[in-house]
């Protein structure tokens, strides 16, 4: 079971297809099994199962989690992508950073956010 504090992280939230690669490719990257890195994603918070399905590692906090810059992948765990230890990684992979709005909004996985007017 997870804690209180690992079921808050948001990981690839909103979600940004160019943030996630797959589990072979973030074991070529770490130097691990493929078995390894689906074991890290819920016990370090470095990916999700997406539609249910298949899993999708963050780039950005598999290189934190590497890097065991572990103050970015907290502050990345928040949802605070404007901090400047965790916009070094999303610039690192050329990556856009999340807007903060969205996160605020509820915009989810969809993109959509409720209007309140069902």
């Amino acid at each position: 079971m997870q804690s209180a504090e690992e079921t808050t992280w948001r990981v690839l939230t909103p979600y940004d297809p160019r943030e996630g690669i797959s589990l072979a490719t973030a074991a070529k990257r770490a130097g691990k099994s493929e078995t390894t890195i689906r074991n890290w994603c819920p016990q370090h918070g470095l990916g999700r199962r997406v539609g249910g399905g298949v899993w999708v590692v963050s780039q950005v906090a598999l290189a934190m989690f590497l890097d065991g810059d572990m103050a970015a992948l907290a502050a990345y765990h928040s949802g605070n992508h404007s901090a400047s230890e965790v916009a070094q990684y999303f610039e690192r992979f050329g990556l856009p950073r999340p807007k903060t709005s969205a996160l605020r909004s509820g915009v989810g996985i969809s993109g959509l956010a409720s209007t309140g007017s069902d």
